[in-house]
């Protein structure tokens, strides 16, 4: 480990190097990139200082251990020291465990109502409106991207953009089955309805440009826009739909006047779709070797129930229960993201472990 933290050392250096040359504000992409490499490396290799202090500090006092009267002291010192490393060699661990790359993206959020009819969609609209209401607390910005309303209330479908920093990291574990438990305003009788909505958080990519996309594979239709919009939706073919002959993907856009721009965003999401399906793939065949199931991506997997007579909400992963549910319905998801943060964080721990 030490060795590879002096690498690290020496690539901060580097890149400290790099982040002065003048010709790099021409090239913003890689700036970007090394800005953002060096962001990560900064608290790592300042930790990685305190314990070289704290090594420093043993040697030093194993030299006064010689002086009768600096003996005691010196110890002291020795014990503090060694258990400041203890306590810094954890953290060093946690903060070398693989990244993932999308953690800092924006992404895109898409929530689809499932088995339940208009009830299911309803909770797609109090679903959007949770995460709505997260994405206010962390200062993100919300952008709507594609929706199909329902007649009663709420959403069939419904897609929008989630902008700001750690966006992805804080949303990952979001992707499901979500159920919900609870008597419907059009129950007569009393009676307690389940239904379901699907969730999938996708990391928007730098540019569409970065995934491998044949504009051959690609079908793109253009039709009249329905809905709310006035005249000028109505009269125009500005919506678009586009179909990846591939895989089967279809994305539809019309919440924009503009077909370029509907078309723009379409693409983005398509992107992104093709992009997460390559990363659950790959997350499904490592979690098939773990215990936990956290970040494998698997859609048809209920991952979480909200039963609003109990008022609790449970993580059927980590076998978490809040009896807290109208906060957690009005975006107050911190103590939920942050026990899947830390038993993804475990579990990644664990598998190092094992590999070692």
């Amino acid at each position: 480990m030490l060795v590879k933290l002096d690498q690290l050392a020496d690539r901060l250096a580097e890149l400290n190097e790099l982040l002065t040359q003048e010709n790099l504000a021409s090239d913003m992409d890689n700036y970007r990139k090394l800005t953002r490499e060096h962001a990560e490396l900064g608290p790592l290799v300042a930790l990685y200082g305190a314990f070289r202090d704290a090594e420093a500090d043993i040697t030093t006092a194993h030299e006064m251990l010689s002086d009768p009267d600096m003996k005691d002291f010196a110890q002291e010192e020795i014990t503090a020291a060694k258990t400041r490393m203890e306590h810094i060699e954890a953290d060093l661990q946690t903060m070398l465990l693989p990244k993932d790359p999308n953690d800092e993206r924006n992404l895109f959020l898409e929530i689809r109502a499932g088995t339940g009819g208009d009830e299911s969609a309803l909770f797609a609209g109090d679903l959007l409106r949770m995460y709505t209401r997260y994405a206010e607390r962390n200062r993100w910005q919300v952008e709507m991207v594609s929706e199909s309303a329902s007649d009663v209330g709420g959403y069939k479908e419904v897609i929008v953009r989630l902008i700001g920093n750690g966006a992805y990291s804080r949303m990952k574990f979001e992707s499901g089955g979500h159920r919900v438990q609870r008597v419907p305003t059009t129950e007569t009788q009393g009676r307690i309805h389940t239904s379901a909505c699907t969730v999938a958080v996708m990391p928007e990519v730098d540019e569409v440009s970065d995934v491998d996309i044949n504009p051959s594979d690609l079908r793109i239709d253009t039709y009249r826009a329905s809905g709310a919009g006035g005249q000028h939706i109505n009269k125009t073919d500005s919506a678009v739909r586009i179909t990846h002959l591939p895989t089967g993907i279809v994305v539809e856009c019309q919440d924009d006047r503009s077909q370029h721009k509907n078309k723009a965003s379409a693409l983005k999401v398509l992107a992104a779709r093709i992009k997460d399906a390559q990363v659950r793939e790959q997350q499904s065949k490592e979690a098939a070797t773990r215990k936990s199931l956290i970040g494998s991506g698997d859609r048809s997997e209920r991952i979480r129930t909200y039963n609003f007579p109990q008022g609790r909400m449970t993580d059927h992963r980590i076998n978490l229960t809040l009896y807290k549910l109208d906060f957690i319905m009005d975006g107050d998801l911190g103590d939920l993201t942050g026990a899947l943060a830390a038993e993804h964080q475990a579990d990644l721990l664990a598998a190092l472990g094992d590999e070692s």
